[in-house]
């Protein structure tokens, strides 16, 4: 059983470490990007805006333009529209720009070692390098013909333009990005609606999302199997159920609707390229029930409910309240990052809702391992050896899936903190997959714990013999009861005879006779 101290420290770094890696999602990537009047951003003396990053897998038959089983961007009806009083004027180009994050370098330069900018300078202009401007952007020497750079610009009296439809062969497994770049002042109020299609050899699923699919798959299979094993023993000793296995045999039915609702929301997301919110949204709630019930359960677990005492007394109304708590916070959290949202959140917007679910697990890990330490010593105390041996076990499971959750929390920080450009994007998945990996195996470890055989009732609470609500106090010794005053004085005026002088006065009356 690990100390306290121990478990308090793990709780504050569990809490702060998970902040700052924002809670191990991602936002939601889309392959069918919408632009519904965007705005264009100020960088630098350049005019910027986000099209879309995501990860490309390629194929053989990808050099063919607008092949069925090819990966390739596709830019579907893209209308920059300016304002109506500056539309007396033509301007300069519009630019779509899309490179793999290894030729980041290859958009922009600087002269003379100053200041990188993205649309030619003057000086830069003197040096021959670009024109006045024009978007700065040379060909990558690792891949010809890339960066992709086509552009649109208006002409005299025109409000709308439209840039030419294109689709762009990826030949290349990468990081792929796009921004809408322009360099003219006066169109700083530009709006751009319109889609781009990005698609991989498989289908439309982003790549770095792509292996979720498979994994979901083999993760429904597996809760399939543990679901197997878990109702045939149920069917079995049905009449030796007790309280505690209807709560994990719920676990188990929740684990295997939402492994299988997010292998449909991947396989949906794949074919069409949108993410389909009905089952989105049931995934997510299904997962999230799933994480509040066994946050409950395992609690329930270390303060002995179902085993060594009967009710939880008046904790249950504290319990059910922690409870709905971590359920809202964690709802709205998975809902914003994973229902119509296309772009990750901003750093503000995600700190302020991963910190109430960050603050409530470790509330959660404090107040389990408290109350483990308490019913530990209790059923040493009464050397309830079977069930003492059970939860040692438990302790020792809980334990090593703290420090493992720990030791990956740190892991993620420094994946994430390393790969800025997200350059690692192949390997993205395993992050969230391990997650699920994790809860899966506890959640087998206190199935094979628990599961119920002939001899689960020996397990359950048993009586007023393990009530641990009562006190503690054991007493050897009953004393006997302090007597009276009256009765003490009574006592100390009775005369005493003993034996030899009863002998003295019948002998005396034996001589006088």
């Amino acid at each position: 059983m690990p100390p306290l101290g121990f478990t308090s420290a793990a709780a504050i770094v569990l809490a702060i470490v998970f902040i700052i890696c924002g809670g191990g999602g991602g936002g939601v990537e889309a392959s069918v990007h919408e632009y519904r009047g965007e705005r264009f951003v100020s960088k630098g003396n350049s005019f910027v805006f986000h099209g879309g990053s995501e990860g490309v897998y390629s194929s053989a038959s990808s050099k063919e333009q607008d092949s069925p089983t090819g990966s390739f961007v596709r830019f579907e009806k893209i209308i920059f529209t300016r304002p109506k009083e500056i539309s007396n004027t033509s301007s300069a180009s519009v630019h779509a720009v899309v490179f793999e994050v290894d030729d980041r370098e290859t958009i922009g330069g600087s002269a003379y070692g100053g200041q990188r900018a993205v649309c030619c300078t003057p000086d830069l202009f003197k040096l021959g390098v670009c024109k006045e401007g024009e978007i700065i952007h040379r060909q990558s020497t690792k891949n010809p013909g890339w960066p992709q750079v086509f552009g649109t610009s208006f002409e005299v009296d025109e409000v709308v333009t439209t840039l030419p439809s294109r689709t762009i062969p990826i030949t290349e497994t990468g990081m792929y990005n796009l921004y809408f770049i322009h360099c003219d002042p006066n169109l700083k109020d530009l709006a751009v609606d319109g889609k781009t299609v990005w698609k991989n050899p498989l289908g439309y699923l982003p790549g770095r999302m792509a292996p979720l699919m498979k994994f979901y798959g083999f993760m429904s299979l597996a809760f399939v199997i543990l679901g197997i094993f878990w109702f045939y023993q149920y069917a079995r000793f049905w009449k030796e159920v007790f309280a505690l296995q209807n709560c994990i045999t719920l676990v188990i039915t929740l684990g295997m609707f939402e492994m299988a609702l997010w292998y449909f929301d991947y396989a949906e997301f794949n074919e069409t390229g949108v993410r389909p919110t009905g089952t989105t949204v049931w995934a997510v709630t299904f997962g999230v029930v799933k994480r509040t019930v066994s946050r409950l359960i395992i609690l329930m677990v270390a303060m002995g409910y179902g085993v060594v005492r009967p009710t939880l007394s008046g904790i249950t109304s504290k319990v059910a309240m922690l409870g709905a708590t971590f359920f809202l916070a964690s709802e709205v959290l998975e809902l914003v990052e994973n229902v119509g949202a296309i772009s990750d959140l901003s750093g503000k917007a995600r700190l302020f809702l991963v910190l109430p679910v960050a603050f409530l697990d470790a509330f959660f890990i404090l107040w389990i391992f408290t109350s483990l330490s308490a019913t530990l010593n209790k059923l040493q105390s009464r050397r309830i050896m079977a069930k003492l041996d059970m939860y040692r076990k438990f302790t020792n499971a809980l334990a090593v899936a703290v420090i493992v959750s720990i030791g990956w929390i740190c892991y993620e920080l420094y994946f994430k903190s390393t790969d800025v450009y997200n350059e690692n994007w192949q390997k993205a998945w395993i992050i969230p997959a391990f997650w699920q990996v994790l809860s899966y195996s506890f959640l087998f470890v206190i199935c094979v714990l628990w599961a119920p055989s002939q001899n689960s009732m020996r397990y359950a609470y048993s009586g007023d013999t393990e009530d641990f609500d009562r006190d503690d106090t054991l007493v050897l010794i009953k004393p006997s009861p302090i007597p009276s005053k009256e009765f003490r004085s009574l006592t100390e005026t009775k005369p005493l005879q003993s034996d030899s002088g009863l002998r003295d006065d019948d002998l005396g009356e034996e001589k006088t006779a």
